[in-house]
């Protein structure tokens, strides 16, 4: 990865969310030339300048540049687009209620923002283009995952039409990022903290849960070995909502003065558009698809786009495994959340 980043200068767009700062964090390892962020949230990039100005050494510091801006500004875009190498595009409308009551919203940020991107990187011949796709493209029923189903589809028909010009657009699904903002853990964090009642959706429901730190590791290594129009799915584990919700309160409640047993649990039911587990890829996707250790590899149904034989190279393999649904996957058990949760911070 360093020859990757090596002397290259990185786009982050929505920089400021959790995983564009985690790619942040990690980025400088690597020895970039210029890291960009772009972000429309004027007062979260504030905070994240002085916060890294904090961090940073002088030197990476003096690297990074703010770009304060909306994706489906393409005027806006391709001045930060100049003369960039990678792009890691994170930016989207991702709360399923959110986009269920604003569909429309979702459309032009998470759709035509990203076509806004694509149109131009191929005009700048940006060299890899990394779109943040999630679990819920899966058999969407949803407004969100259904926008980022779409743009899977468009970073992958970008191969096909970009004629001569160099840049490859792939994709990474990423599951329930444990820890970002808007997510139910610090939610729940907050409600213990005020001694109940914690909400819940259904406690039945099941979920792939990563940490951010790992979620960018692999986001990483997909970006190494991109070829253009492979959709790059993380293997995660599953977990039950009533075991999360139960570690959760046992782990949090005591540093709060509060008695485990007396935090109340308030059922929601099912929000508009949710499902009761999630999906890492389809059933047709297995059949064109190659796994490795870590990640499954799907490729486009539009065969002119394939080369499996480069990552058989690497190493991957046909699929062999059924552990794409989270509800007939192993689930967790206690222990191995409370553990994940504190690897991951998002119990501190």
């Amino acid at each position: 990865m360093k020859t990757i980043f090596k002397n290259k200068s990185i786009l982050i767009t929505g920089g400021v969310g959790s995983v564009g700062k985690e790619i942040i964090n990690q980025i400088f390892k690597f020895d970039p030339e210029i890291v960009r962020i772009l972000d429309i949230d004027e007062s979260h990039e504030f905070e994240l300048e002085h916060e890294l100005e904090q961090k940073l050494s002088a030197k990476d510091f003096d690297k990074l540049r703010f770009f304060l801006g909306d994706i489906r500004d393409k005027e806006r875009l391709e001045r930060a687009i100049e003369d960039i190498d990678i792009i890691f595009h994170t930016a989207a409308l991702k709360h399923v209620s959110s986009c269920e009551y604003n569909p429309f919203e979702a459309v032009k940020t998470n759709i035509l923002g990203l076509q806004n991107l694509i149109n131009v990187s191929i005009e700048n011949e940006v060299e890899k283009v990394i779109f943040t796709s999630s679990d819920k493209a899966a058999n969407p029923t949803n407004t969100m995952g259904a926008t980022k189903l779409l743009g899977e589809r468009l970073m992958i028909s970008a191969n096909y039409y970009k004629g001569k010009r160099k840049t490859t657009f792939s994709s990474v699904r990423f599951g329930n990022v444990l820890g970002s903002r808007g997510s139910v853990i610090p939610l729940w964090i907050k409600q213990i903290k005020n001694g109940g009642p914690i909400t819940v959706t259904d406690l039945t429901m099941t979920r792939f849960i990563m940490s951010i730190e790992r979620a960018v590791e692999l986001l990483f290594k997909s970006s190494e070995i991109a070829q253009g129009s492979e959709v790059f799915i993380f293997k995660i584990p599953a977990v039950r909502l009533n075991d999360l919700v139960d570690v959760v309160i046992r782990e949090i409640a005591p540093k709060y003065k509060f008695n485990p047993d007396d935090i109340e649990i308030k059922i929601m039911g099912l929000k508009s558009g949710e499902k009761y587990y999630e999906e890492l890829m389809t059933e047709e996707e297995v059949t064109r698809s190659l796994e490795t250790k870590d990640m499954f590899i799907v490729f486009p149904q539009l065969k002119e786009l394939i080369n499996k034989e480069y990552l058989r190279g690497l190493g991957a393999t046909d699929v062999h495994s059924s552990d794409y649904n989270s509800h007939k996957m192993p689930i967790l058990s206690k222990e191995e959340i409370k553990k994940i949760l504190y690897e991951s911070n998002t119990l501190l």
